[in-house]
This record gives C-alpha cells, structure tokens and sequence, in this order.
C-alpha cells in the first residue's frame, strides 16, 4: 500500500499541473494549486515514513515499453530519498500560498511545479533504467521550464539555455552508463543488472559516465556552472526546491549506480568522488564569499555542500572497498544526514531571499542593510538557517559536518598509501572551507539584515506574508530539533548504510540524554541537548548578571565614527569590503579578479569608482574553448548540407561498413 499510494499521489501531482490550465481563469487557483501539491507531498512523506512490513517493496505497473511495463521499488534508501524530496516540496508549497500570489504570470509556473515534484519522485522509485531516465529527463525539463518562467529578462533566459544544456549532458553521459551496464544481454531493469558480471574496465567507465551524469546535476566542479546562474533566475521556491531538494536527487543516482548497481567496489573509486568533492567544497565557498547576489550566494554554498557530501560517499567507498564495515556506515550515514540537513536550512535561506526580494525588490546585497528593523521575523530565521550552514551548534549542520570529519579521522586504517594521503589532505580542505563558509554567512546575514538601510527599498520594506513565515520557522524549528536529537536521524539512517555499506552504527537510541557515539562513547560522543541547555542557561545568567550589577536604564547614542562624521549609510563596511581579503588571498584558486580604480584629478569634483569583476576560470579555460571547439567543427562539417545524392550514398555505404568493423572487433 505505501508504493501503490506513492504512485496514486504521483500521478495527482501530474494531474494538479494539468488541471491548473484548466482552471486558470479562478482567482484562488494558485492558492488551490500550492495546497494540493502540499498535501499529496505530505500524503507521500507519511507513506514512506511509517513502518513497513515488507522491507522492500516492489511493483510493475504497465505503462511505458509495450508488453514490460515500468518498474519502481520502495527500499530503505529510495524511501530516505523520498521523505527528503516531499518534506522539501511540502514546504515549498507552503511558502508559495503567499509567495507565489505575488507573481506576475502564475501560469508560467503553476502548471510545472507539481509536475517537477513528481519527476523527483518519479527517479527516487525507478527499478529499471527506462522509468529512471524517464523521470529524469520529466524532472529535468519542468525545472527548466520553472526557471525559465521570467522570461523577459536576457539573463535568466541565457542561464535557462545552459541549464538546458547541462541537463541534456548529463542525461545522455546516464543513458551511456546504463548502456554499458546492461552489456550485449540489454537488460534494463535493476535486478537483472545488479546478477551482471562486471569487468573492472567497464565498472571504471560506468563510474565516470555517473560522476558525470550525477555530478552534472549536482553541481560537482567543474559542472557547475549552470547552478549559479538557474537559481536566481527561477522564482525563490523553485530556487529551495533546486538547490536543497533537485541535487540530493543527483545524489541519490550516484548512490544507487554506485553503491548498489555496479557491485563490490574498488578502493579506486573513492578518489574520484573525495577529489571532486574536496575541490567543490573549496571553490563553491570562495564563490559565496565574494558574491553580491544574495540567490547567487546561496546557490554557490550549495556547491560546497554537495562536495561535503561527496567527500563523506568517497569515504565510504574506501572503508567498503576494504571490508571495513563501521567506519564506512560512519561515512555513508554521514553524507545522508548531511543530504537531509541541507535540505532544510537551504531550503529555509532561500525563502528567507524570496522574503526579502519580495520586500524590497532586490538581490544585490550592497543596496540592502538594516531590513532587521522591518523584517524581525524573517532576520531571525534567516540567521538560524546562517548558523545551520555555517555549522554551528547546536544546529543540525554541525552534527553532520562532525560525523563527516569523524570518519575522516579513521581513515589513517585504510591500507592503500594514496588514500592515507589523499583523505588527510581533504579534511584540511574541508576544514578550510568550514571556516570560510562561516566568514561567507556572517557577511550574507551582516549586510543584509544589520547596519542601516543603504537604498531606499530596503527602507521601506515591509515584512513577508504569514504563509511564508510558517514554512520558514517550520524548516528552522527541524534544524534545530534535528541538531538536538540527531540520534533519531542516525537510526533512521542505519538501515540504508547496513544495505548498501553492509554495516551500521552502533544504535544512538541506546545511548542516554541524545548523546551520540559514532564508534563508541571512549572514542568521541556529541550532546546537542546539553550544548543547547549550556547555551541557552549561559544567556540567561549573562542576562541576570548585567540586570542585576548594572541596572541603569537603557541609553542610546551614535556609533563610534573613527572621528569623522558622515550620517550617510554609504560610510558603512560593505559586501565587497568585507570580502576584499578573502579574494584577494584565495581568489586566484577559484576564480580570476579584475580590479578597475577610477579616481579623480585634483581639483576634479566628480567621485572616485572601484568596481570588481570576477570571472569564472572554469568558464574562461574549458567552457569557452570547447565552445569554440564545437562550434569549428560545426561550421566544417556544414559542406555535409550540400552534398549530391550520390555523395550521401556514399557517405552512408562508408558509415555502414565502419560501424560493422567496429562490431567485428
């Protein structure tokens, strides 16, 4: 029954997309829409979270390939996976009963915003390789249209061209995975390709073609590139629905190809994921740092979380290769927990960006300021979201990020000497990044919410709409819940690592008061409980303290001006200033920085210009070349349009006769 109402709320979500066109003259059908998707995705999460007596469940429904069907199964794994996607599209519908009812052409994203939750769910519960790639490319071409749904500006129609682009890329790099995994047999469904013998050359290509498709998707560097620019073009819920839920669907590709369908592994194929996740950790937080737009920002974080989990999947790989059980539970749970934690506080930041664009009508960070004033409600969770991704406690993302670097630690146990060096080297980048993202976060809360107002939209801006609010303190109260308890996730976890690792944690239930004890309570354990209780008492006495020996009533004056007095907001320490160091430093790893200094002649009135411009060396040195490759080749191979018929014979004779040669050898 829990696969079968899966199903039944699938195809409603479909059929709520369908039917929105049909009623799109009502005055509530954005509210009717939002709601209904909000409900089937919560029908959905409570179908795969409550137990089940059957551990996996199965089911061929006949749709699809004539005389075969499509195939989908619920495991423990896709049934996570599941509870992610729908818990994140449940909250975004929530927030877009009033987000969305500001929008100028709903039409353009009402019909594929139920049907972009349902390719998400459609891939999660594929069994076979034609329904996975079906839904991926559903899940793949609503998202475009949703983000090319503001249309009329240039930019979001070119980032909607080259999210295209990307997405067509990775799918045809799975169609070639699963091509090589079916074999000369053709076999398409899960079960058959796991019985399949599989060379080691073949499962390196596989693997390759997977980090590929995956990655593409998931914003591993250096495939990137279209993430940035896709977020902020798209509307703020569609953006939390992107970036927190649209990559853990990657994720869970690469999973099932990786952990489940090409079998045993081998200790080399945890360096590929370890080094591309070292590299987008590190390059997609210098990004964030230096960003003026807050979407933008937030998109470039999302790298650098995705290569945590990358780092923590690599980790597991290797522990798994070596017949390591716990250690790789220890990194597979991790690299789930951290999937679902940030689902939420990503989730939660980008609506906290909807709230203020729809406030003030604004991204660009350097003409906000002071919106804690109007938008207390919002700069309140929005600084809990900064604190859950820049892992603080007793936030969730610190317990996830602690488990990632704990089987780090134990990685001085795997025999090969590459990954005794390699593993050491990514947690030092790890841990690089974990302090630059915390600058990245208090710089993005800073800017935006703190100081005074710097344009004159950030001084009239009024505070978000109620539904919005209620999705945003829903996500922050499961961040903080999640951080206190983790225990509960971890045994939520377990039953996935012990399949696909063939190994699980010791059960954290066991253990009293929420603590959790990754290998054992001698090693290294964590209290969110306690460290929450220590905070929250510490306040508390600071706050009698100072009533107490200092009761004089509150005063107010200026702010220290350095002596020089200048009322105006432009005095005040911007984006750009805050991050000069870091790019300055570190800027040449990740990104290339033009600084351009126009400053007057003396005795000239007119005010001195500093702008940056930051390039994308990803984009300078492989994109636009191969663009250029592309397009060479295309404009040579342009004679081919005008050919005699003959010629064409010719040329298909000589084709024909290559392709037999080829299946000779």
């Amino acid at each position: 029954m829990p696969l079968y109402l899966a199903l039944l709320c699938v195809g409603a979500l479909i059929g709520v997309g369908v039917a929105s066109i049909r009623y799109k003259d009502r005055a509530d059908v954005t509210r009717l829409v939002y709601g209904l998707t909000g409900g089937l995705c919560a029908a959905i999460f409570l179908a795969v979270i409550v137990p089940r007596g059957a551990h996996v469940l199965q089911t061929t429904l006949p749709l699809g390939l004539p005389w075969i069907g499509m195939r989908f199964r619920i495991d423990a794994l896709s049934a996570f996976f599941l509870a992610v996607v729908n818990l994140g599209g449940a909250a975004a519908s929530v927030y877009a009963i009033g987000y969305g009812a500001h929008e100028k052409s709903p039409m353009r994203v009402l019909p594929f915003f139920p049907a972009f939750i349902a390719g998400m769910n459609g891939v999660v519960m594929a069994d076979d390789a034609f329904t996975f790639l079906v839904a991926w490319e559903f899940m793949s071409l609503s998202s475009w249209a949703l983000v090319i749904s503001h249309h009329d500006h240039a930019e979001n129609r070119a980032a909607a061209y080259i999210y295209l682009l990307m997405a067509s890329f990775g799918t045809f790099c799975l169609l070639m995975a699963f091509g090589v995994l079916g074999g000369a047999t053709g076999a398409y469904d899960f079960d058959t390709i796991r019985g399949i013998p599989k060379d080691a050359w073949k499962s390196g290509l596989v693997l390759a073609l997977v980090i590929l498709g995956a990655g593409s998707k998931a914003g591993l560097v250096p495939l990137h590139i279209w993430l940035p620019l896709a977020h902020p073009a798209a509307p703020s819920h569609v953006s939390a629905l992107m970036s927190g839920v649209m990559t853990k669907v990657a994720i869970y590709g690469f999973i099932r190809m990786a952990f489940d369908l090409l079998g045993p592994p081998a200790f080399w194929w945890s360096i590929h994921p370890l080094v591309f996740g070292a590299a987008s950790a590190l390059i997609g937080v210098l990004f964030a740092t230096v960003q003026s737009d807050l979407k933008k920002l937030l998109a470039y974080s999302t790298i650098e979380n995705v290569g945590i989990i990358f780092v923590a999947l690599g980790l597991a790989l290797a522990f798994k290769a070596n017949g390591q059980a716990l250690p790789a539970a220890l990194a597979f749970t991790a690299a789930l927990f951290h999937v679902f934690n940030h689902a939420l506080f990503k989730s939660t930041l980008f609506f906290g960006a909807g709230a203020v664009l729809g406030a003030t009508g604004e991204k660009n960070i350097e003409k906000l300021g002071g919106l804690i004033r109007s938008m207390p409600k919002t700069a309140f969770v929005f600084l809990g979201g900064c604190m859950a991704i820049a892992a603080l406690p007793p936030l969730n993302g610190f317990v996830s990020e602690w488990l990632v670097f704990q089987a780090i630690l134990l990685s001085p146990s795997l025999p090969q000497w590459i990954l005794k060096l390699l593993t050491p080297a990514v947690g030092v980048t790890l841990a690089l990044s974990a302090a630059l993202g915390a600058g990245a976060y208090v710089r993005a809360f800073g800017v935006v919410f703190l100081g005074r107002p710097r344009s004159g939209a950030a001084e009239q801006a009024q505070e978000t709409d109620q539904w919005s609010l209620r999705a945003m303190f829903a996500l922050i109260a499961l961040c903080l819940l999640a951080g206190i308890t983790p225990s509960f996730m971890i045994d939520t976890i377990s039953p996935a690592a012990a399949e696909y690792v063939g190994g699980r944690m010791p059960a954290q239930s066991q253990i009293g008061w929420f603590t959790i004890a990754p290998i054992a309570e001698s090693r290294s354990s964590y209290n969110g409980l306690l460290v929450f209780a220590f905070i929250g008492l510490s306040a508390f006495a600071m706050a009698q303290t100072i009533k107490k020996f200092f009761p004089r009533s509150l005063r107010r004056a200026p702010p220290w001006d350095c002596g020089y007095v200048d009322p105006t907001p432009a005095s005040q320490y911007t984006a750009s200033s805050f991050a000069q160091p870091v790019r300055r430093a570190l800027g040449a790893v990740a990104f290339s920085v033009r600084e351009k200094l126009d400053m007057p002649l003396p005795g000239e009135t007119r005010a001195a210009h500093f702008s940056v411009e930051i390039g994308d060396r990803f984009i300078n040195y492989l994109y636009e070349p191969l663009t250029k490759a592309v397009l060479f080749c295309a404009g040579r191979l342009n004679v081919v349009n005008f050919l005699s018929i003959q010629e064409y014979i010719a040329l298909v004779f000589a084709a024909l006769v290559f392709l037999l040669i080829l299946v000779a050898l």
